[in-house]
């Protein structure tokens, strides 16, 4: 990791401070030359001099110094509603990445060919109805069938993503999903929380997918292609168009409600994407968008009340908590054969051939270190 002198702090302390170049390097007992070279980023202080110059200047290391990585790890986040983004996340999912660098060497796919990936991705309506309906043709399904689980995990294998079923809780958690890119090996890790309501997490591995699809973006401009292709791609145009016909065929705005539930019943997805692509049409075939009145919203909490975590439906009924998890051995047999991932394989492999703890186990997979114990003993 390179470090460089945050120059623009150092100005502005000591334009407060009211010292000059000369001033700054008689205290530090320098030549006026160097303290010009840190300055102009043409060399870097010595230990001793830098925490003399932080001192002088009242700046704290991380204040003083900005760590450049080259190959840093990219991270997304698929986050919960009402969450923000901070440092420390990032920072978190980075570490995740630098763990991962380790796995990269027994990673199955082809290191000669990169999978195809969208050249200029974009939000706009036709664009995104080109492309899923592509997508769609791709994992061999029709303009109107449902995706399935199996669909998008098909995808995300030809994409060459490694797909990390997690159980991370349905609460007190940033982030239902994160998406990291290895910059240096050009690979994608996809972890998905198991926690999360079925047609929810549907939804977050078609974001995820989209994330795959669009490595030229990042920040905001990902996550709002991410959104928008997920949507796209679970309830296409030809859905979306008779979606709004038979809503505003319903007279009443309890009946409108009601028959949004069902459609997105159908479908196993959100009543908000249903309602959301339909709207899309309407906005581009230059029709009057639909609005529903605010008991909508608990009409919408009332239908994910009735759905199952995805846990549960893979683990049993009865809803699982930290008190009550599945065992390491049935958490990763069902983790290889229902989302086809290479990620434990991986895992076991490298645990192995270079006799490493479980502490890797609880950084790579950001558990606590008793449930790592238990998936290093059964891996090892």
């Amino acid at each position: 990791m390179q470090k460089t002198l945050n120059i623009k702090k150092a100005n502005l302390a000591m334009e407060r401070a009211g010292l000059t170049q000369t001033a700054v390097a008689e205290s530090l007992a320098v030549s006026r030359e160097a303290v010009s070279q840190w300055l102009s980023s043409k060399s870097f202080p010595r230990p001793n001099k830098l925490l003399q110059l932080g001192k002088l200047l009242g700046l704290s290391f991380d204040d003083l110094v900005i760590k450049e990585e080259p190959f840093a790890p990219k991270v997304a986040f698929r986050k919960k509603a009402g969450t923000k983004t901070k440092d420390h996340h990032i920072e978190k999912a980075q570490e995740i990445g630098r763990f991962l660098r380790h796995l990269v060497p027994y990673l199955p796919f082809d290191t000669i060919e990169m999978p195809p990936v969208l050249k200029s991705p974009s939000c706009d309506y036709e664009y995104l109805r080109k492309v899923t309906a592509k997508v769609r043709k791709n994992v061999n399904l029709g303009p109107v069938e449902c995706v399935d689980f199996s669909h998008l995990i098909r995808r995300f294998s030809e994409l060459q993503a490694v797909v990390v079923p997690v159980i991370w809780g349905s609460k007190q958690r940033h982030e239902n999903a994160i998406h990291i890119h290895l910059p240096d090996s050009q690979s994608t890790w996809v972890y998905l929380n198991l926690d999360t309501n079925v047609h929810d997490f549907k939804f977050w591995m078609a974001h995820e997918l989209g994330h795959c699809l669009s490595p030229s973006l990042e920040s905001e401009a990902a996550e709002d292609f991410a959104d928008a292709f997920a949507a796209s791609l679970l309830y296409p145009h030809d859905l979306a168009e008779k979606a709004y016909a038979t809503i505003n065929y319903q007279t009443t705005s309890a009946a409108k409600i009601a028959h949004v539930i069902d459609l997105a019943d159908q479908f196993t997805i959100s009543p908000y994407t249903v309602l959301g692509q339909a709207n899309k049409y309407a906005l581009s075939t230059g029709q009057n968008e639909i609005e529903l009145n605010k008991t909508f919203h608990g009409a919408v909490t009332n239908f994910n009340k009735r759905h199952k975590k995805l846990s549960d439906a893979l683990f049993g009924d009865a809803e699982l908590d930290e008190h009550k998890k599945p065992s390491a051995k049935e958490y990763i047999d069902k983790a290889e054969t229902v989302f086809d991932t290479p990620f434990f394989e991986l895992l076991r492999k490298y645990l192995k051939e270079h006799s490493k703890g479980s502490g890797f186990v609880q950084t790579v997979l950001d558990m606590p270190l008793l449930d790592a114990r238990s998936i290093h003993t059964e891996l090892t």
